[in-house]
């Protein structure tokens, strides 16, 4: 499972960092020279299985800003381990390849590849060219299934911004099982260059819980359980001026036999 933005969000993605409404986990914040990135998330439902698998899902998001008010620089690629006990799998799943969404808005997109979608959100991008005023924009963001090939799950995360025209922006989310101890997943993101490199990613936020039907079984893309009353996880997130954020979570579960 993963993390985060369009890539943030869906480094974010991958492992469930989540969209605080009303009360809430915190979030945590990180800050790096003159960069503070406040991440945030949780699965639900909060009771699992102590033993056996369940479905699953996550909710997350992320916000970029700076100390002195200026245009960040733009993310290039995140990473994420999360938790052992949180698996990701898109068996008999419907997928969608990157060429079906290129230069495509999200209602088109989602007419091409509506039974691929595992994720909805939003995405914020920041767009600074030179001697113009920075402005934001705003769009949605959809995940969908890329498909497994040799146990690699990918994700294509896609948002439709104005910079300033109307834009696909689709990030590639690498989803694979590690073992690192109390870590089983390893998430890796790689952020396409916005608006010729002068857009950034400030702000995302999305929600992924896709149950299916294959083969007259029910699954889940995403499926977890709670032996030990917590998820966690951590991520590291690199920029176009070489600066690097790293930070993790926590979150409580309860187990049922």
């Amino acid at each position: 499972m993963g993390v985060v933005a369009v890539a943030l969000l869906v480094a974010i993605a991958a492992v469930g960092l989540a969209v605080a409404k009303g009360k809430g986990p915190k979030p945590t914040v990180v800050e790096a020279g003159n960069m503070v990135l406040a991440i945030n998330g949780d699965v639900t439902p909060k009771v699992l299985p102590k033993h056996e698998l369940a479905p699953m899902g996550i909710w997350g998001s992320g916000k970029l800003s700076t100390l002195d008010g200026s245009h960040p620089p733009a993310l290039e690629d995140a990473s994420f381990d999360a938790d052992k006990d949180a698996f990701v799998s898109v068996k008999g799943l419907s997928a969608c390849r990157i060429d079906q969404l290129n230069a495509r808005s999200s209602k088109d997109a989602e007419a091409v590849c509506g039974d691929a979608i595992i994720g909805r959100g939003s995405a914020t991008v920041e767009v600074a060219f030179p001697e113009q005023a920075p402005f934001d924009s705003t769009g949605p963001l959809l995940l969908f299934n890329g498909g497994e090939r040799d146990g690699v799950v990918t994700v294509l995360a896609h948002a439709y911004v104005n910079v300033p025209a109307p834009t696909a922006v689709i990030a590639t989310v690498r989803v694979s099982r590690v073992s690192k101890g109390s870590l089983g997943i390893h998430v890796e993101v790689d952020v396409p260059k916005i608006a010729g490199g002068s857009g950034s990613v400030v702000a995302a936020n999305f929600s992924m819980r896709r149950v299916y039907t294959y083969e007259g079984k029910r699954l889940s893309v995403l499926s977890g359980r709670c032996p030990d009353g917590k998820f966690q996880g951590k991520g590291t997130f690199t920029y176009s001026d070489g600066s690097r954020l790293s930070g993790g979570l926590v979150r409580t579960c309860t187990a049922r036999d």
